[in-house]
């Protein structure tokens, strides 16, 4: 059987990409491996070496940092109260709704790269670029971060920053008023050195020292809730009641410890490497969140318990509950806690950056140098120690502290793109993807060679079917031409105001248009500096644009394409559309609501990020000049180029 090639115009070209003054390249999208494509692909992957226990080592590293040491103090102080633990629990939902869209995506799209690679799949190459983009802000300033916090944390430990030897603590380098710090330099590298051995070495250090910390919380649990029956909880029995600062208070302190629970995407990033990713990933990612979940909350329930709200010391609340009770030698364990939580937390955020560097690379974005692959090792060597260098400097000479507010922008871009890709994978899957140069070359050879063989044995019947192939469609199309849509969608009952013509344009409108009602609404609801007759009436813009969107979605079928985009058996995100849209709302919220100063950093940072795609990402690009071919026939394609080629 012949394929049908579309023949190339030597003009402008055509085609939705444009010319090259376009500026739809942002829109191209690349496809989901299948086991066809990794057959046939001669790059270099990853080592699959992890089961559920490695991703939960590295989901709970990552999430619980030293934060919970010193967040439960100032959130049940200034916004909680004694409901410190609903707040917990409220985060935690809220969380779990990006949980959900992060755990399909993983399992249908199993590669490195996390919410870059879903945006790249579903949304396109310019989203995909700044999501990247912002995702290496997080890790680069999350991970200085972090381990500039070690020192103060080791010195607690050891009895104050005096018994720490001089090459560990931190100094003033006098005339340029640098506060420097070489243990924080010294933890990275050890931490990229052991990333650099390998992941199944580098993921049971990681579960040794997560244990510890758990151990730890544990035994705070464990011993807080004796000190607690002993002592009768007068946390609790406070004439302010359970809600001193009412609802708005409790939801206040979630809105704060959200970001206690941002660090499962690391779970989705290391997708290459987990030996049975369908089953695996969403247990890794749906397991680390419900126990740091529970952690958390059990954890704000014993503190707020001990110590009156009021009185609880907003910098070590913890162990200076215990002291209060007589426990002084408990914060030695608790010391030893919040330094193991931090060094975990330090390795679950170097570990991501040097893969998602990685899969920007194979995908042109990036110099290839980000993407080699240690053929011993299996992991990418280079891009690991590019990330621990950049973050040991950071680390090294500045107080990063300042800057952490950026690390949550990142955050919530992945989160507010993943889910809207999970409704554009329901609702309009991509219904065609690039063929790599080497098989379009093998299918333009078959072609020519079925042609000339039809025309020299039969002309009369290559003639006769000349009329109806013209009404055939291409099996390769050029780069981004239309293609229709063969499924349909329930028509509303009252006519065909949507059929299989018009299908993916309406509800790509609709749910663009959705994403814009979310966005004014929570725009509208956060500034309170705009006059309130021009606030409410973008909130019944936003809302209205909102409800219509989420009726609209509810009201017609899924496509049924979903069932065959990429790796299928896995799991599956329930109640959409609602799910991702309260998924997207909640984000698009928080994201507002962090401050100007916030984003005019970021802001500079995304405009450097949009002149590397201008001139190296756009033009390098493994998508450039591509050809697509549609879904249904694309491994027809592959195997009809492999057979040919044998």
């Amino acid at each position: 059987m012949g394929l049908l090639v579309e023949s190339k115009d030597g003009g402008g070209g055509g085609g939705r990409n444009g010319g090259q003054g376009s500026w739809r390249f942002f829109t191209r999208r690349k496809r989901v491996d299948s086991p066809t494509i990794s057959n046939n692909s001669s790059q270099a992957l990853l080592a699959k070496e992890l089961t559920v226990p490695n991703l939960m080592a590295i989901g709970v590293g990552a999430t619980i940092g030293a934060g919970v040491y010193v967040l439960v103090g100032t959130v049940a102080r200034e916004h909680s109260g004694p409901a410190l633990a609903i707040s917990f629990l409220v985060a935690g939902l809220a969380a779990a709704l990006s949980a959900f869209c992060y755990a399909e995506l993983a399992s249908r799209c199993p590669s490195a790269g996390s919410a870059y690679h879903y945006s790249y799949i579903c949304v396109g190459e310019g989203v995909a670029w700044l999501i990247g983009w912002a995702l290496i802000l997080e890790y680069t300033i999350g991970g200085a971060a972090v381990a500039r916090g070690i020192t103060p944390n080791l010195a607690a430990l050891v009895g104050g920053a005096d018994n720490l030897p001089f090459f560990l603590s931190r100094q003033l380098i006098p005339g340029i008023d640098i506060v420097v710090d070489p243990l924080a330099v010294i933890i990275i590298f050890i931490i990229t050195g052991l990333l650099c051995v390998g992941i199944k070495e580098s993921t049971m250090v990681q579960s040794v020292v997560t244990s510890v910390n758990i151990c730890v919380l544990v035994f705070v649990i464990l011993a807080g809730g004796y000190l607690g029956f002993k002592s009768g909880w007068v946390g609790y029995e406070l004439p302010t009641g359970y809600f001193p600062f009412g609802v708005d208070g409790m939801l206040a302190g979630s809105a704060t410890v959200f970001f206690a629970y941002i660090g499962f995407d690391a779970v989705a990033s290391t997708a290459e490497e987990v030996k049975n990713p369908q089953r695996d990933l969403p247990l890794g990612i749906g397991g680390s969140l419900f126990l740091c979940c529970g952690l958390y909350m059990m954890v704000s329930i014993v503190i707020v318990g001990l110590v009156p709200y009021y009185a609880i010391n907003p910098d070590t609340p913890i162990s200076t509950a215990f002291a209060d009770h007589g426990m002084q030698w408990a914060a030695y364990i608790i010391n030893a806690g919040a330094f193991t939580a931090l060094c975990a937390s330090l390795m679950g955020g170097i570990l991501p950056q040097p893969r998602i560097l990685m899969a920007m690379a194979r995908d042109g974005l990036l110099p290839p140098f980000f993407s080699d692959i240690d053929k011993r090792t299996q992991v990418p060597v280079k891009s690991t120690i590019v990330t621990g260098l950049v973050a040991a400097v950071l680390a090294f000479t500045m107080e990063v502290s300042e800057l952490a507010g950026m690390v949550s922008v990142g955050t919530l871009l992945a989160f507010t793109v993943v889910a809207i890709s999970v409704l554009i994978l329901r609702y309009i899957p991509p219904d065609e993807v690039p063929l790599p140069p080497s098989i379009r070359e093998s299918s333009d050879s078959v072609s020519t060679s079925y042609i000339w063989s039809s025309l020299e044995t039969d002309e009369k019947d290559t003639a006769a079917n000349v009329g109806t192939s013209r009404n055939k469609k291409p099996l390769v199309i050029e780069e981004d031409a239309s293609v229709d849509d063969p499924l349909t969608a329930k028509d509303f009952a009252s006519g065909n105001y949507l059929h299989e013509g018009n299908r993916r344009s309406v509800v790509g409108w609709v749910i663009a248009l959705t994403c814009v009602g979310v966005f004014v609404l929570t725009y509208a609801a956060s500034d309170l500096t705009l006059l309130s007759s021009v606030r409410f009436a973008l909130c019944g813009v936003g809302g209205i644009l909102l409800l219509s969107g989420l009726v609209f979605l509810t009201s017609i079928d899924q496509d049924d394409a979903r069932h065959n985009f990429g790796h299928s058996g896995g799991f599956i995100c329930p109640f959409v559309p609602l799910l991702p849209i309260a998924c997207i709302l909640i984000n698009s919220y928080l994201l507002i609501n962090l401050g100007a100063d916030t984003w005019a950093r970021v802001s500079i940072w995304l405009a450097i990020g949009l002149l590397v795609y201008i001139f190296y990402g756009r033009t390098h690009s493994a998508l450039k000049g591509t050809v697509y071919v549609p879904t249904t026939q694309v491994d027809d394609t592959y195997r009809t180029s492999t057979s040919c080629l044998a």
